[in-house]
């Protein structure tokens, strides 16, 4: 426990060095290459991409299996014990009879591991076995996921699994970018985008040169950061740039591209997601630990009893050869050897007091409870079909001790799924009409030809006030809605397909598309509405895209009638602070803001304002200059958006639900009152991690709330007095007088767990503090927050191992105390690894039980790392439920198995390891006691059957009831109480005392039953006479079977029928077994084993016997039940007097709280868009050609394979066929082309030093098969004719390179910088990093960072100066190709594609 690193974590302790190297389609390149292994064994260095998660193979299973069985200490032990056993001087019983339970006991065990591993194995050989397209010779041929090795180059076509870690060559989409759905990684269902090198994009147009491609990567060795990458590509004497905005990561899933092609970077464990998973650990609970220090004090015990008696035998031997010489004696080996024999004697005779029957019976105790939670259907998830399953059997009394539950949020407590439920226009609230918040039975929007039936929200009123246009406000709010957004759209079935950066845009968007506001397509500088039947063209002037700073996007438009207007959506915080006034409308809108809040609904503030022509010719000046700035280029568009973003009119909010999972929040406020901390670990940002901890009921309003500048004032606090003599008075201890909460990044994360990680630091971001942080005195805040919290931090752990620790451990130890102490935690923007850190730490340092649950392959590490791992059977695939203890459908159904199943489990494994220890003493510490009266000479009290079958028959299958029915209240009190679950926590119902207090009690029953007996029959003769040894032996034996068995009858809380049968089954089975083994046929059988001849019979039928008996169990059984029953009367419930004694704990001298530095009113602001999508729509490079115009097809049709290009639906090259909506919309086809409508192009945000490559002009529209003839507006080309616009074929010609109709403002040259082309960062600024779940974090600096550095500290000069792709004035080789040629299907590479492969428009 003291150590939390895994093997991988030692991966990462190596300083990353770029010796990487992979050379595209050369795999004997990299078979050469060897590193050292185990011993002088030397492994590949570049694995191929089979995975084997499995734990033991046919050689190893049964020696490695053989090894973890034996590291339990009761093993050896028996093993131990069956050697002395075979050894005939010193056995007491045959070996036979101990090895065969001990091979039992091995086998059961074994054949658990290897069902388990056997899963394993059938998961790894589905996964290998996955099919895939390589590059072999100069086509592409199918082969199994496991056949890839570094440097084969992969096709992969839509809605494929990306097989490893790829370096995007090419797409078929505009600028070769790439959309993947990482929901099998990281839980999220939105989509990001990759993008692929401008030369490779250029230069890879075919499968002939796809094999002729001989580039070479130079990256950072394999590591376990899933959102960085540095590495550059060397082709044709040129060095290109590259970071994860090019890589394609495995797991991830291809979506709305045709086809991509990739470089295999990484393979197999190599690949980041296997680097996150982990290992395999061998998890041991906390009973089973304790055990084996308990059969280490047993067999401690064991060997001084047996030496004291062996030295009793050597004294007794003394003493009759000196006071008894005249009695012959005849020691043939020496009295000292004998006193040896002896002391094996008496350990194997006493070797029982570990009994093989409890470990055996406890592992079907196990398999008991799995099978009840397995078949429990309360935890039955009938939508998806998905019952609870315990995929470890071996870990039940563990669910019964958690004390942490680290939590996935994206898919574990959330749907992942959002819906418009309110909105708030004008400062009036329009909420669903049906309570339940569902559309009427017949869709009310039918109306609509373009209302895709989805949206839930039905507000009459409102939808009469749009329809009726009576309200402009409601018209601003609705337009605001479907144009300010990055949502691309497509068509698919004859319907609108939005396609949005985060599921908040795309749940706007169909509100405003079913009430009548819809968006039907955009350009590189506009977008296309159709408002209430009427279309409508705006003129995109600026994009002012969203990022984690600004809080807001706008959208600067010049409307079909001439006015310009900016659109403009974001957090309240930053809105209202831009309005130009605070009126009584605004006022009623922060009050809902409030409302809203409290219903923890996501809110979005929607504002506009129309903007003179005169204040925007001033203005665009500028944005042009900041956008072509080289330094602080972010900071000065920011200023520049900031100074228009001014004056705004407040239009409403918008209220999207963020559906959490059926029950989440009951389920985590029984868990805290079970004393449980739950902590969510998610890779989203901030303000959407906190506003799901405010729904769930995690977070309350009255919380302080301590972000990472607090958590590191304290800390620093913390080790400033660490320097000092430490006593306890001065040991830090927090007495936290309020409820506190605590919202933490990875990035400070990063920096606390540098000792425990051993991360490089060259590769951990330094963290940039807050402004407003720095603005605000540092001593005030933290004099205030000391006040608040209390005094200081105790850290467990001895002095000296304290003063032993490093600076980074004692900080890391401070954080866990006072995160400890927090009601809540929740950390943001962690990667899969850092999850699994988190848990090492509290275990590290906390010694807690943990319980980790997620859903995604993210969370497999963290599922591993835990003490208990849970996996969810959600959309996000399966990789969690196959790395986990126990798999559920729902979270709400943790609640019922750790208070229910997990209490219950805990409950009967204690109650039975008590009661069996109890019983065991009771019946054979006679042996000792017997012993003063054998002459030590290690002869047997009881019948050798009794002592073969006591465990086996007579008194377990009452035990085996208590392990597997026992119940002290119902699973429905316990789900009302959940302070009960504390009892598992604190260790109280199996622990020393309570072992002390078992051995206790045994002992006494043994003293009353072999004394009492003793004492009776002494001086006593006759026919009745208790005398004989035979007699004594059974009246000892039964009157200890008796006492134990009524003892069951006492522990027991329900008396039922089968517990009733159990102990009759018992009881008849001594008697009977008994009767048979003392017959006369028996003794006439075999003498020797069967010496008792009648002896129970004798016994039975003698009143004196029997009242010996009686009084036996009487005087053991009623002073142990008085004392109970005085006990219970005294005793009050628990968890009542702390709560009447929680006071108590508070100063006497009131701390004065700590006020709030927020706003009264809590902002529910929470949106999960992404940077980066703004500049790829004002850039063009994400917007589809029409189909007759190729000049952004990467990949022709005909250069995929036969099998994809047949699975693909149709080519890009196919002409356009006139879309279903043309005929359904006459007006709109005749209507002309006015004067307003012919609105010029602009510059859009984007035309900076870093857009894209040379194209054909951006403005032909994007209309995935809705380019409707005689659509004027929408085309955008004033040169374009209305006869044009007629063509059936709609089909324009393409435009020159640079040329743009109805240009305005100065021109800029379209030739890109040398720097761009050759350095690949063709846009690369926009390919912000994608982390886990959600949000986009700041991008890290210029991959051109990490590159080699010349002596004088400047770039080497492949990176400095490095000439275009082509020539200035000569033009590209793939231009003025024909355009109509199509291909032949089945030419597999063999001539080149003479396809434009230009990049998207500019």
């Amino acid at each position: 426990m003291g150590r939390a690193t895994t093997g991988e974590d030692l991966q990462d302790n190596k300083d990353t060095a770029f010796t990487w190297e992979v050379k595209a389609n050369n795999a004997a390149y990299h078979q050469q290459f060897r590193e050292k292994g185990f011993l002088c064994w030397r492994r590949r260095k570049y694995q191929t991409n089979g995975i084997h998660t499995a734990k033991y193979s046919i050689f190893s299973f049964l020696p490695l299996n053989l090894y973890e069985q034996f590291h339990r200490v009761s093993n050896l032990y028996f093993l131990l014990i069956v050697i002395l056993q075979s050894i005939p001087e010193i056995s007491t019983l045959p070996w036979i009879t101990l090895f065969i339970p001990l091979l039992c006991l091995l086998l059961i065990r074994a054949t658990r591991d290897l069902v388990d591993d056997i899963g394993r194995h059938r998961s790894d050989r589905i996964i290998n076995n996955r099919p895939c397209q390589m590059l072999i010779g100069k086509s592409f041929k199918w082969r199994k996921w496991k056949d890839l090795c570094v440097g084969d180059v992969v096709c992969l076509t839509r809605d494929s699994i990306v097989p490893a870690d790829l370096l995007l060559l090419a797409s078929t989409e505009p600028s070769s970018l790439c959309y993947v759905e990482t929901a099998d990684i990281d839980g999220e269902t939105s989509l990001k985008f990759r993008q692929a090198l401008a030369v490779t994009h250029y230069e890879l147009i075919s499968a002939k040169t796809m094999a002729a491609f001989n580039g070479t990567v130079i990256c950072e060795d394999p590591n376990s950061r899933m959102h960085q990458f540095v590495g550059s590509l060397e082709w044709k004497s040129k060095t290109y740039a590259l970071d994860i905005g090019n890589l394609l990561l495995r797991g991830s899933k291809i979506r709305n591209t045709d086809a991509c092609y990739g470089l295999v970077i990484y393979a197999g464990f190599d690949t980041k997601i296997m680097k996150n998973c982990g290992d395999i650990h061998l998890k041991r609970t906390k009973i089973d630990l304790f055990m084996n220090k308990l059969v280490v004090l047993i067999f401690l015990s064991t060997v001084v009893v047996s030496l004291l008696l062996s030295l009793g035998f050597w004294l007794q031997g003394r003493e009759m050869k000196d006071k008894h010489h005249y009695v012959s004696i005849s020691h043939g080996k020496g009295l000292f050897v004998e006193s040896i024999l002896i002391f094996w004697a008496f350990f194997i005779l006493l070797s029982v007091m570990v009994p093989m029957a409890m470990f055996i019976i406890s592992e079907f105790i196990y398999l008991g409870n799995s099978a009840f939670i397995n078949w429990d259907l309360q935890m039955y998830y009938e939508p998806h079909d998905v019952p609870a399953k315990a995929r470890s059997t071996s870990l039940n009394d563990y669910l019964g001790q958690v004390q942490y539950v680290f939590s996935d949020k994206t898919g574990t407590l959330t749907q992942n799924v959002m819906s418009f439920k309110k909105c708030c226009i004008g400062g009036r609230v329009y909420g669903p009409d049906n309570e339940d918040g569902t559309c009427p039975k017949e869709n009310p929007y039918q109306w609509n030809e373009f209302a895709d039936g989805k949206l839930s929200f039905f507000n009459e009123e409102l939808l009469g006030i749009v329809r009726n246009k009576r309200d402009k406000v409601v018209q601003e709010f609705w337009r605001l809605l479907a144009i300010c957004h990055t949502v691309m759209v497509q068509e698919k079935d004859n319907q609108l397909l939005y396609q949005a950066a985060s599921p908040d845009e795309e749940a706007l968007v169909t509100a405003a598309r079913n009430f009548g506001y819809v968006f039907l397509s955009r350009t590189q500088n506009s977008i296309t509405l159709v408002e209430l039947g009427e279309e409508r063209v705006y003129e995109v002037l600026a994009l002012m895209d969203f990022n984690s700073d600004r809080k807001r996007m706008s959208v600067l438009v010049r409307t079909p009638e001439g006015s310009i207007c900016l659109y403009t959506k974001g957090a309240d915080t930053v809105i209202f602070e831009r309005l130009y006034k605070r009126g009584v409308m605004e006022a009623n809108t922060e009050k809902i803001l409030s409302a809203f809040t409290e219903q923890t609904l996501r809110t979005l503030c929607l504002a506009y304002k129309e903007v003179e022509e005169h204040t925007y010719q001033q203005w665009q000046p500028r944005h042009e200059a900041a956008s072509v700035q080289l330094q602080d280029r972010a900071r000065a568009l920011q200023q520049v958006y900031s100074d228009m973003e001014q004056g705004l009119q407040l239009l409403g909010v918008t209220a999207i639900e963020d559906k959490l999972q059926d029950g989440v929040p009951d389920t985590i406020s029984s868990l805290k009152k079970g004393n449980m901390k739950v902590w969510v670990l998610t890779g989203d940002k901030q303000e959407t991690a906190v506003n799901i901890g405010f729904a769930c009921q995690l977070l309350t309003d009255n919380m302080l709330i301590l972000e990472a500048r607090d958590v590191n004032i304290i800390l620093d606090s913390y080790g400033e007095q660490n320097k000092m003599v430490q006593t306890p008075k001065r040991s830090l201890r927090f007495q936290l007088q309020n409820e506190v909460a605590m919202v933490i990044s990875g990035e400070f994360l990063d920096h606390l767990l540098v000792s425990l990680r051993k991360e490089p630091r060259a590769v951990i971001q330094s963290e940039v503090e807050d402004k407003a942080w720095q603005e605000m005195s540092a001593i005030r805040r933290f004099s205030m927050m000391w006040w608040s919290l209390g005094t200081s931090l105790s850290t467990r752990g001895s002095k000296g191992k304290r003063k032993q620790e490093s600076p980074e451990a004692r900080r890391e130890r401070a954080f866990v105390e006072l995160a400890s102490r927090c009601q809540a935690v929740i950390c943001c923007r962690v990667t899969p690894k850092q999850k699994a850190l988190i848990v090492a730490l509290v275990k590290k340092y906390q010694k807690a039980v943990t319980l980790a649950i997620g859903d995604g392959a993210n969370d497999v590490n963290m599922i591993k790392t835990a003490d208990i791992g849970v996996g969810l059977a959600g959309q996000e695939g399966m990789q969690a439920v196959q790395n986990s203890d126990y798999a559920l459908g729902q979270f709400c159904f943790l609640q019922r198995l750790l208070l229910v199943h997990g209490r219950w489990s805990y409950l009967r494994i204690c109650k039975f390891l008590r009661y069996f220890f109890y019983k065991t003493v009771a019946s054979l510490v006679g042996q000792i006691w017997f012993a003063f009266y054998s002459g030590f000479s290690a002869q047997p009290l009881y019948e050798g059957w009794f002592l073969a079958l006591f465990n086996l028959l007579y008194s377990t299958v009452p035990v085996l009831y208590i392990g597997l029915f026992e119940q002290d209240v119902s699973d429905a009190q316990s789900l009302k109480m959940p302070e009960l679950y504390m009892a598992g926590q604190k260790n109280e119902l199996f622990n020393y005392w309570v072992f002390s207090k078992a051995i206790a009690q045994g002992l006494f029953t043994s003293l009353v039953t072999f004394f009492l007996s003793m004492w009776i029959i002494r001086d006593t003769a006759g026919p009745n006479s208790l005398g004989d040894y035979q007699s004594f032996a059974v009246v000892v034996a039964l009157s200890s079977l008796l006492s134990i068995t009524i003892e069951v009858m006492l522990v027991v809380k329900y008396w039922t029928l089968l517990f009733l049968g159990t102990v009759l089954f018992s009881l008849g089975s001594y008697f009977i077994l008994t009767y048979a083994t003392q017959s006369l046929w028996a003794y006439r059988l075999v003498p020797k084993t069967f010496p008792f001849l009648y002896v129970l019979h004798n016994v039975l039928s003698k009143a004196p016997f029997l009242l010996v008996v009686l009084l036996n169990i009487a005087v053991n059984t009623l002073p142990i039940l008085a004392l109970r029953i005085f006990r219970h009367v005294l005793k009050k419930p628990r968890f009542r007097e702390e709560v009447e004694a929680a006071p108590s704990e508070v100063s006497e001298e009131p701390l004065p709280q700590l006020r709030r530095e927020s706003r009264i009113r809590r902002s529910s602001y929470a949106f999960s868009h992404r940077e980066g999508y703004g500049n790829l729509i004002t850039q063009g490079t994400s917007l589809r050609r029409p189909r007759g115009d190729n000049s952004d097809t990467n990949v022709p049709s005909g250069f995929l394979p036969d099998e994809v290009e047949e699975a693909l639906p149709s080519t890009p090259r196919e002409p356009r066929k006139i879309s279903f909506l043309v005929s359904r919309r006459p007006l709109l086809r005749s209507r002309a082309p006015s004067q307003d409508s012919q609105v010029p192009s602009t510059l859009s945000s984007a035309s900076t030093l870093d857009r894209a490559a040379p194209g054909p002009s951006g403005n032909q529209p994007a209309l995935p098969g809705r380019l409707l003839a005689g659509r004027g507006r929408l085309s955008q080309d004033s040169s374009s004719s209305f006869a044009e616009a007629e063509a059936p074929a709609l089909v324009r010609p393409a435009q020159p390179s640079g040329q743009s109709s109805g240009h305005r403002g100065p021109a800029h040259s379209q030739e890109p910088a040398p720097h761009q082309v050759a350095t690949g960062t063709q846009t690369q600024e926009s390919l912000s990093e994608q982390p886990m779940e959600t949000e986009s974090v700041q991008r890290e600096p210029s991959p051109m960072e990490w590159l080699p550095v010349s002596s004088e500290g400047q770039l080497s000069p492949p990176l400095r100066e490095q000439p275009p792709l082509f020539p200035e004035g000569q033009p590209s080789p793939y231009t003025g190709q024909a355009a109509n040629r199509r291909p032949d299907p089945k030419d597999k590479g063999a001539v080149p594609f003479t396809l434009s492969n230009k990049p998207g428009p500019t």
